[in-house]
């Protein structure tokens, strides 16, 4: 397997208003390859939306080494960060975050108004079987508000992996959603991105959830820990 993410020593401090620092991840070490699946979990507060941010590079380390597939992320300008991102990182967020007034075919079709050549103009065909693939295909012209909570974060994943990304980074993506059909989202969400080869990374509070993974571990004091060291 192809090494996409690798994390050394890596720390992300903020200032303050009144000047003082405020020590987020005090140095995370991490390595994802193609077809992993990766729970982290953590409580509120410990910096789970700062990792996720580093690893979707949305930000960068305040020390510490990010590679993207062997490159160091400081040495990338901002287009170039964003154009790794656009191309390569699928995002499934708690809240679905899905674009009002637009079908479900529309909103996963939506990432591809970019693409190159035959994948912009084939956009609605490539969107419409990526719904089939998640369970929706009969759901093709139906708004988000008629959907129900599950059927909108299955609108998410497709949405997430239309553009076939390297890596999909979901936070909290069960948070929204009762016992059962948190499972359930998660089981199709790991399935799915097992079928494309893509590395699933999960943020997450549920300790089920994160159970799921084949790497698991607990963020802490601003440290990744293993749980396969430390009781969950």
């Amino acid at each position: 397997m192809a090494e996409l993410l690798r994390l050394t020593e890596v720390t992300r401090t903020v200032k303050l208003p009144d000047d003082s620092d405020l020590h987020i991840l005090t140095g995370v070490d991490l390595s994802v390859s193609t077809g992993d699946h990766v729970g982290i979990i953590g409580r509120s507060g410990t910096g789970k939306s700062t990792l996720l941010n580093l690893l979707g590079l949305l930000d960068r380390p305040t020390t510490g080494v990010l590679e993207w597939a062997g490159k160091d992320v400081r040495s990338l300008s901002p287009r170039a960060a964003a154009r790794i991102r656009g191309r390569d990182v699928g995002f499934v967020f708690q809240q679905f975050n899905l674009l009002p007034g637009r079908t479900a075919l529309e909103n996963v079709a939506a990432p591809l108004m970019y693409a190159p050549g035959r994948t912009f103009w084939n956009r609605r065909d490539i969107a419409s079987a990526m719904l089939e693939r998640v369970g929706l295909g009969a759901r093709l012209h139906s708004m988000p508000e008629s959907l129900s909570g599950g059927e909108q974060q299955r609108v998410a994943i497709a949405r997430a992996l239309v553009r076939g990304p390297s890596i999909v980074l979901a936070d909290e993506p069960t948070g929204a959603l009762d016992l059962e059909t948190g499972a359930e989202v998660m089981a199709l969400l790991d399935g799915v991105t097992h079928e494309t080869g893509a590395a699933l990374i999960t943020i997450t509070h549920d300790v089920a959830v994160a159970q799921m993974a084949r790497q698991r571990f607990r963020l802490e004091a601003g440290k990744l820990l293993s749980l396969t060291e430390q009781p969950a």
